[in-house]
């Protein structure tokens, strides 16, 4: 039985794909006193994380914060848009993408699932020409939505979502577009207006740095018009009220002040930093993680290089060889926390996560981890991958482009 009170010397590497690690400016700002929320000082501080979250979105439309997890945003951006027995178009991509399948049902919803057959479609990304397709039979407009999720957490790929839009439009059909990007913000390029996305949904606990308790909707005018007619139960999750309060800076409910000291302290992080220079370090740590899994002589889940993750890489182990099992090893022997295969993927594949607060020698650290305990457990590997990473890091330093001076 694992001890409360175990803690080894230096820190726990949680290179799971989220939560990410908390870095220490955020977690000073969260332990500053809690203000009144209905005060002038909260006031300012909301309308603060209301606009920088905009830029992190990119998006001029609201961004609704609620005090919860991404699951309550993913109910928040049903509930608000569709009514009891909608009929909704959502694609197959891993767990999670079926795991918002079935709230849809729940919800009772009617959800179609797309997809590639069997494995197959945890491999890959959403492909767009089938929503296309499906949505061109659909001639009576039966169809009110079509979700997909951006980067799916549990295989590492990350779907080309503007690609969706255009298929969409290319059909000429009403339905709104909701995604889910609760892992792929401020980790991966995200553009909620130019993409034409009515609903998206996200996290506070992967690219944002923060532990899990804030989740977001960002509403397109479109979005906003359809709840007005939507007829899903919604009280907590409605946003009419949330949105008109948020233009003093308040909310109608108790809000976490502690994580919104939080959310401001990262929003300062990643914006000081630039979000260009954010998608270029993860997208460089990414690849230096690829080419050690491939040196290694591992297989990596995502089967399609064009739409390879920058928040995680999913590695596949050889038949007969249990994932859990070497994350055991590797958790045991070194502190090192790795994501487990989820779904279909179960016992077949770990995840890296190398999103958030991640640098080079993190990542190298990482990786040094995981190939020791790969050894230990017996994992036939081709060669170390460490020279393979290390090579790719120092012919690609990490160069930020500098922001001109306001």
């Amino acid at each position: 039985m694992l001890k409360l009170d175990f803690h080894p010397a230096g820190r726990h590497f949680l290179q799971i794909p989220g939560p990410s690690p908390v870095p220490d400016r955020i977690l000073r700002a969260m332990s500053y006193p809690t203000i009144d929320h209905r005060g002038p000082e909260f006031g300012a501080l909301g309308l603060k994380v209301l606009d920088g979250i905009k830029k992190i979105f990119k998006t001029q439309q609201p961004v609704v914060i609620y005090p919860a997890s991404g699951t309550g945003a993913w109910e928040a951006a049903l509930s608000n848009t569709l009514s009891p027995g909608d009929h909704v178009l959502m694609f197959e991509t891993g767990h999670f993408a079926t795991l918002w399948k079935k709230m849809a049902e729940s919800l009772g919803l009617k959800p179609e699932f797309l997809g590639l057959p069997g494995i197959e479609g945890w491999r890959r990304g959403v492909q767009p020409q089938m929503i296309e397709a499906r949505l061109r039979e659909d001639t009576q407009h039966a169809i009110k939505a079509v979700c997909v999720v951006h980067n799916e957490t549990s295989t590492g790929v990350t779907s080309d979502i503007a690609a969706v839009r255009r298929a969409i439009d290319a059909a000429g059909h009403p339905a709104l577009l909701l995604v889910d990007t609760i892992s792929g913000l401020a980790c991966a390029d995200y553009r909620h207006d130019e993409w034409g996305v009515d609903v998206t949904v996200s996290g506070s606990q992967k690219g944002l740095m923060l532990p899990p308790g804030i989740s977001f909707n960002a509403v397109s005018p479109k979005a906003i018009e359809a709840g007005k007619h939507a007829k899903l139960p919604r009280a907590f999750w409605d946003w009419t009220e949330i949105i008109e309060m948020n233009k003093s800076g308040y909310w109608p409910y108790t809000p976490n002040t502690n994580l919104l000291y939080g959310l401001s302290e990262a929003l300062d992080m990643i914006l000081g930093e630039g979000l260009d220079n954010v998608f270029a370090r993860h997208d460089r740590l990414a690849e230096a993680c690829r080419r050690a899994v491939r040196a290694w002589g591992l297989e990596i889940q995502c089967d399609d290089p064009s739409v390879y993750s920058p928040v995680l890489t999913g590695v596949m182990m050889p038949d007969g060889i249990d994932a859990d099992a070497v994350r055991k090893v590797i958790y045991e022997r070194f502190d090192m926390s790795l994501g487990t295969g989820l779904g279909k993927m179960k016992g077949r594949m770990f995840r890296i996560g190398h999103l958030g607060d991640c640098n080079d020698l993190t990542l190298m650290a990482t990786l040094a981890g995981v190939e020791m305990g790969l050894q230990i457990a017996g994992v036939p590997v081709a060669a170390s991958g460490l020279p393979a990473a290390m090579a790719f890091l120092m012919s690609q330093p990490n160069t930020p482009k500098l922001k001109a001076a306001a």
